[in-house]
């Protein structure tokens, strides 16, 4: 319980909280009720309401409600012509309905005065006659080619042909068995010329390093080592102190 608490483990001061400054409540210094006594009071004033007037006479009057036109001068109405704009007054019924220019058809009177008139053309349906008609089309028709001497009413030009070559006997074949210009070897120009320097790149020379395996940072276990300790190192997680425990001071000399 609370009590065995406090009896266990001896109260400290600064845990003993007491209110925040919100929690007092100082009297008002303006006004004077509940004034605070230890502030001087000023003087304070009051406004009363407005009497009435019916002690000295009995205003029956309206106010300013009525409405003054604005064409009203000291000197009268106002003189300027005013206009007003009206709806349109329905016509009477005419009698008699006057066409307009779309009722005439002047193209279809007849000619006067020996007038001439242009050809007119109407277009008729199909005849039943097209459908079985024999005549070709245009695609039937195979005009006869203009390459070559066989045009009967064309002019030839010359013509030539090229025939096969011959296997034995002909301009092509060789029969001295002439050797082409690949069957020459070529001559080296240092043979008959001045030698240039000649240059080699030789391979790239290794240094002598050690052959042998070296074991890595991750190879070593120094968390391990009881050589000269009894066992690893081990951390714990403490205890939080209390925040009123005094720090050790240490005079330091000058």
């Amino acid at each position: 319980t609370k009590s065995q608490m406090e009896n266990k483990y001896p109260l400290i001061a600064g845990r003993e909280k007491g209110p925040g400054p919100g929690r007092y409540g100082l009297p008002p210094t303006i006004g004077f009720m509940g004034h605070d006594f230890t502030k001087q009071t000023s003087p304070a004033y009051s406004f009363h309401g407005r009497m009435s007037d019916t002690m000295y006479c009995v205003d029956s009057s309206p106010g300013p409600q009525y409405h003054i036109d604005a064409k009203m001068t000291r000197f009268g109405r106002d003189g300027t012509p005013a206009y007003s704009m009206l709806g349109r007054v329905k016509t009477q019924k005419e009698l008699f309905q006057t066409p307009g220019p779309g009722a005439y058809s002047p193209e279809k009177t007849p000619p006067c005065n020996l007038q001439r008139r242009p050809p007119s053309y109407t277009m008729g349906s199909r005849s039943q006659y097209r459908g079985v008609d024999s005549v070709p089309a245009p695609n039937k028709y195979c005009l006869p080619p203009l390459m070559g001497p066989q045009v009967p009413n064309k002019q030839a030009s010359a013509s030539y042909t090229m025939s096969g070559s011959y296997s034995t006997g002909g301009p092509s074949v060789d029969l001295a068995q002439t050797p082409g210009p690949c069957r020459y070897n070529s001559t080296d120009p240092s043979v008959y010329l001045p030698r240039k320097p000649a240059f080699s790149m030789l391979g790239r020379h290794g240094l002598p390093r050690d052959g042998t395996n070296k074991p890595g940072p991750g190879t070593y276990d120094p968390e391990k080592v009881t050589v000269h300790k009894a066992r690893a190192p081990a951390y714990s997680l403490g205890i939080r102190h209390s925040e009123f425990v005094t720090p050790l001071v240490v005079d330091v000399s000058d």
